[in-house]
C-alpha cells in the first residue's frame, strides 16, 4: 500500500499501527502477574528439594557400603540424580527455546530476553502463544515431552525392586493425565493440543517449572524408599535430617495440600526408634515405616509454612532427641484470561475472535456469557476460541461484557466497547482524485469502497452516487447513479471525456455489515488531462 498524500489518511493509517500494536495488551497484566507468582514460587519450591536431596545420596551410600547385602543400593543411588539432572536439562533447554525466540533470538537465555516489571524479572514474549503453539503443538515438541516423562517415570521405577514396583508407582509424582484430554468434548487431537495450545509463554513456563519439581519430589521418593530398606536394628543414629515430600508444592485454593514427613536416617520400624512425628506441636500418626501424612485445606492464597518437629529414641543408648525444620508452600488461586483476538474493541457486523482461557482449568469447565450495551452474544467454536457478534455501536460509558464463571474461581468480567465498521474510502481505479488520462478515466466502470488496515473479513457496497461532468465553456452536465457500478447515464458522460474536463462524485452513500442506513463517505474530483 503506497503511503497517503493526505494528513487526514496517513493520521487515520498511524492510528491503526497503534491499535494493532496494542493487541499484546488485550491479556490482563493482573493475570501474567499471577503467573509470575506461580512461577517464583515453584522455583523457591525447586531450591527447598534441592536442598533435601542433595544430602540424602551420601547417607545411604555410607549405610549401604557397611554391609555386603546393601551394596546394590550405593551403585544405584547415583542413577537418581543422574535421572533427575537429565530430565531437569530437558525441561530447560524447552524453557531457554521459547523465552529466546520470543526475546532477542541469539541462541541463549540473557539480560535481552527479559525485562524487569517493578521487581519482578519477565520474559519479553510471556504475551506470545505463536511460538507455543508452532513449537509445542505443530512441531510434536509437546508430544516429545510427553514421551519423556513416561520414559523417565519408568526410569525411577525400574529402581525399585519388582516385588514393590506396583505399589511405589502411586508415590511417583512425575507422571502424565492422559485422561482429560481424551474425554475433553473439544475433541483435541492429543495431550500437548489438549495443553499447550494457544497458551501464551507466561502460562506455559509455570508448567514446565512443575514437571522440574516433580521430578525432584520424584528423586525424594526413591530416597526414601532407600532409606527404609537400608534400616533396622543395626542403624545407627548419628546423623538425622527432616524431610518433607509433598505430592505437589503448588497447589490452587481449596485443594487439599498432602506431604510425606519422614526422618532422613530412620530405622523402617518406628517402634524400633520410638519415631514421632508433630506438625505445628500437634501429633501426626506414624505408620510402620517411619512415615507421617500432613494433610491440610488450602482456604487462602501465599506462602504456607509449617514446621515438623521429629523425636527419636535411640534403641541402644535411649537417648531421646528431636529434630526441628521449616518447610513452605505456596497457594495460588485460579485466574481467567480474555482477550479479543484482532482488536480491542467488537465491530457490528462482523465476526469478533476471543480467546477465553483459566490456569488449571480445561476450558469444558468455563460457562462463557454475554451481558452488558451492543446487543451482543458468544458462541463457542470447536477449537476451544469463541466468536462473539454484536448488533448495536455503544454509547460514552456503555459496555459489552464477556462473563465467565468456571470452579474454584471468582465470577470474572471483562469490558470491550462495540462500534461500527471504520468508513471505507470512495476510489476510482485505486485513487482518490487527482489528474488523469481521458484513457485510463474511461477504463474504470465503477467506484469502489476500500477498507483499508481493518483486520476483519468485511466487504462495504456503494448504494450511489452523483456524477457531475464540468467541462471548460459548457454547462455542468449531472448523472444520478445507482449502486457503485455506472449506469446509463453516468457511463454516457464517461464516455465523453476530454482533455480539461472536470468530473465530480457526489454524495457517495454506502453501506458496511451491520449498517441499518446507507452512510456519505469522501467525494472525489478528478481533472482529465
Amino acid at each position: 500500500m503506497s503511503i497517503p498524500k493526505e494528513p487526514r489518511q496517513l493520521m487515520i493509517n498511524v492510528m491503526y499501527i497503534v491499535l494493532t500494536a496494542l493487541l499484546a495488551l488485550n491479556v490482563s497484566a493482573e493475570v501474567f502477574n499471577a503467573f509470575d507468582m506461580v512461577n517464583d514460587g515453584l522455583s523457591k519450591s525447586s531450591i527447598a528439594l534441592d536442598e533435601q536431596n542433595t544430602k540424602l545420596p551420601a547417607t545411604i551410600k555410607e549405610r549401604a557400603q557397611a554391609k555386603p547385602i546393601y551394596a546394590h543400593y550405593a551403585i544405584k543411588v547415583d542413577s537418581i540424580s543422574k535421572y533427575g539432572k537429565e530430565f531437569s536439562d530437558y525441561i530447560d533447554q524447552i524453557t531457554t527455546y521459547l523465552v529466546d525466540q520470543t526475546g532477542d533470538k541469539n541462541g541463549v537465555v540473557d539480560d535481552k530476553d527479559y525485562e524487569l516489571i517493578g521487581s519482578i524479572k519477565k520474559p519479553k514474549g510471556e504475551r506470545n502463544f505463536d511460538v507455543t503453539t508452532k513449537f509445542l503443538v505443530d512441531k510434536g515438541k509437546g508430544m516429545e515431552l510427553h514421551d519423556k516423562v513416561l520414559e523417565y517415570r519408568n526410569k525411577f521405577l525400574n529402581l525399585v525392586e519388582k516385588e514393590n514396583r506396583a505399589t511405589f508407582a502411586s508415590k511417583i509424582a512425575l507422571t502424565i493425565d492422559d485422561e482429560s484430554w481424551k474425554s475433553s468434548k473439544t475433541k483435541r487431537r492429543n495431550w500437548a493440543d489438549f495443553n499447550f495450545n494457544h497458551m501464551p509463554v507466561g502460562a506455559v513456563l509455570p508448567i514446565f517449572a512443575k514437571y522440574k519439581n516433580d521430578v525432584k519430589a520424584t528423586e525424594a521418593a526413591v530416597y526414601q524408599h532407600y532409606l527404609g530398606k537400608l534400616g533396622g536394628e543395626e542403624v545407627i543414629l548419628d546423623q538425622f535430617t527432616v524431610a518433607s515430600a509433598p505430592k505437589k508444592s503448588y497447589i490452587i485454593k481449596g485443594d487439599k495440600y498432602e506431604t510425606e514427613i519422614f526422618l532422613s536416617a530412620f530405622a523402617s520400624s518406628a517402634s524400633n526408634t520410638g519415631v514421632s512425628i508433630s506438625i505445628n506441636g500437634a501429633r501426626v500418626p506414624v505408620d510402620k515405616d517411619g512415615i507421617a501424612k500432613y494433610t491440610t485445606t488450602a482456604t487462602s492464597t501465599g506462602v504456607k509454612k509449617y514446621n515438623a518437629t521429629v523425636t527419636v529414641t535411640n534403641p541402644v543408648t535411649k537417648e531421646v532427641k528431636s529434630y526441628k525444620k521449616e518447610f513452605e508452600y505456596e497457594v495460588g488461586e485460579r485466574s481467567v484470561a480474555i482477550a479479543a483476538t484482532k482488536m480491542n474493541v467488537f465491530y457490528v457486523g462482523v465476526d469478533n475472535p476471543v480467546e477465553v482461557s483459566a490456569a488449571a482449568i480445561s476450558s469444558i469447565q468455563m460457562k462463557v456469557s454475554m451481558s452488558g450495551a451492543g446487543g451482543g452474544n458468544i458462541t463457542r467454536n470447536g477449537d476451544g476460541t469463541y466468536t462473539v457478534n454484536v448488533s448495536n455501536p455503544t454509547r460514552k460509558d456503555e459496555f459489552a461484557y464477556i462473563d465467565v464463571n468456571a470452579p474454584g474461581i471468582p465470577p470474572t468480567k471483562k469490558a470491550f466497547r462495540v462500534k461500527r465498521i471504520p468508513s471505507p474510502q470512495a476510489m476510482l481505479g485505486g485513487k482518490m482524485g487527482g489528474v488523469i488520462t481521458s484513457g485510463e478515466f474511461k477504463l474504470n466502470q465503477a467506484i469502489i469502497p476500500v477498507l483499508e488496515s481493518f483486520d476483519f473479513d468485511a466487504k462495504c457496497l456503494i448504494e450511489g452516487f452523483r456524477l457531475v461532468r464540468a467541462p471548460k465553456r459548457e454547462d455542468p452536465k449531472v448523472a444520478e447513479n445507482r449502486g457503485g457500478r455506472y449506469g446509463s447515464e453516468a457511463q454516457a458522460l464517461v464516455n465523453v471525456a476530454k482533455p480539461g474536463d472536470r468530473y465530480y462524485y457526489e454524495s457517495v452513500k454506502c453501506k458496511c455489515p451491520g449498517d441499518k442506513i446507507t452512510r456519505e463517505i469522501n467525494p472525489l474530483t478528478f481533472v482529465i488531462q
